[in-house]
């Protein structure tokens, strides 16, 4: 009648509908699944029968893959800590206290997950370099502990990933056992156990990083107030930066290029950079009227100097160490919400369960679809005793994963 009223008798026709869109959000739920198992017995004697039981993750525990992957995504993922967990739980009548799922990542970690590491453990040892660093955190009745992160980026022969370590210790020896067998470069900041260790080994290189020595010189130029005059040693700073600026810029261009191009840029365009930048500095070096902080961030930079020349020589090497410090950050900001790691388990639980939850991230994978997947294949085998050939269809790089754990690309 509106169409009439408007067009007249006849003198309209449908065209394609136009389309509202909105998201319409609805919260998680937990549904009880029930399986009846059948008991017989025989009518002459006690001999009984039982079916078969379904398989569960953990013996006489409630968990399952999808309420597991809930859990391990809520705090190594979004760094929810277990006890706000376990409110949120209690909100939506489900009572899980948060001393059961700390248990349950220990014990998952332990029973099925520890393969998983130990074979990215075995890629990453294969990676031509390696990004490194470390933070501390802190647990009850010890002294300051550290989480490392070694971070692959990938190229032709391996994979995206990263590889949290809780190796009870921050010194040389605890890294030198346990990079034994590595040959390539590890990626750091100026860490002398790195140093050390390269200076021990014939097969390991070290890499030095420019966004550290960049930020001990932008750190001195933050307290400048806008239209404020520089101070002699501000400006000296702001030189510094505007130096390794011009470095990245020269390299960036060839970023997409070829390791052959990439590598002559460096040393036709980059090199003479470089050591303008470390002869300049030389000049500076000794000064008595510069500030505590200049001097050291301009020592800092020559101290190091032999291992921020070494991407010059390996077009694969990057300028700076930024992907294992953006990783680290994650394991910080969940350190933060839940503050403690309760025991030495509890510790290394942690660390396999980020290394999984961040390789996924690092391989477009969703990571609590992707932890559900994980573990409901990994139940069907006895623990920790998968055969190596189905584990490799398992890692977050596997072409062979379903595609409900794939991000969708963005449109």
């Amino acid at each position: 009648e509106e169409l009439t009223a408007e067009f007249g008798e006849n003198g309209w026709k449908q065209l394609p509908d136009a389309i509202s869109r909105c998201y319409q959000f609805i919260p998680a739920s937990v549904v009880i699944e029930e399986h009846h198992i059948g008991v017989y017995s025989s009518k002459l004697d006690e001999h009984m029968i039982k079916a078969p039981h379904p398989r569960n993750l953990l013996h006489g525990s409630l968990v399952s893959p999808s309420l597991a992957a809930a859990v391990i995504n809520g705090k190594y993922v979004n760094a929810v800590p277990l006890n706000r967990l376990s409110e949120e739980f209690l909100r939506n009548d489900v009572n899980i206290p948060r001393q059961d799922m700390a248990g349950w990542m220990i014990r998952l970690s332990e029973y099925y997950l520890q393969p998983v590491h130990d074979l990215m453990k075995a890629e990453i040892m294969e990676s031509h370099h390696i990004h490194c660093d470390e933070t501390p955190f802190i647990m009850p009745q010890h002294s300051k502990e550290y989480m490392w992160v070694f971070h692959s980026p990938g190229g032709s022969d391996t994979h995206p990933l990263f590889l949290y370590e809780y190796l009870g210790g921050r010194s040389g020896e605890v890294l030198e056992k346990y990079l034994s067998g590595y040959q390539g470069t590890l990626v750091t900041d100026g860490y002398q156990p790195y140093h050390t260790l390269m200076k021990k080994s014939d097969r390991i290189q070290v890499a030095g990083c420019y966004a550290h020595a960049r930020r001990k010189f932008t750190e001195i130029i933050k307290a400048v107030k806008k239209n404020t005059p520089l101070t002699p040693g501000q400006a000296v700073a702001a030189e510094a930066v505007k130096r390794i600026d011009a470095m990245y810029h020269l390299d960036n261009m060839y970023k997409e290029s070829s390791a052959k191009e990439r590598l002559d840029n460096r040393q036709r365009s980059v090199k003479p950079l470089v050591d303008a930048y470390f002869a300049w500095l030389k000049t500076l070096q000794g000064k008595s009227n510069a500030s505590s902080k200049l001097k050291e961030a301009i020592n800092y930079s020559i101290n190091q100097e032999i291992y921020l020349r070494r991407f010059l020589e390996d077009p694969l090497l990057p300028l700076d160490n930024n992907d294992a410090e953006r990783s680290i950050k994650s394991f910080c900001v969940g350190k933060h919400s839940w503050h403690i790691i309760d025991s030495t388990k509890g510790a290394k639980a942690s660390a396999l369960l980020y290394s999984i939850a961040e390789s996924a991230k690092a391989n477009s994978l969703k990571p609590y679809e992707y932890f559900c997947y994980l573990l409901t294949e990994l139940v069907k085998y006895p623990r920790n005793d998968v055969p190596t050939e189905v584990l490799k269809t398992l890692m977050p790089w596997s072409e062979e994963l379903p595609n409900h754990c794939r991000k969708t690309k963005s449109r």
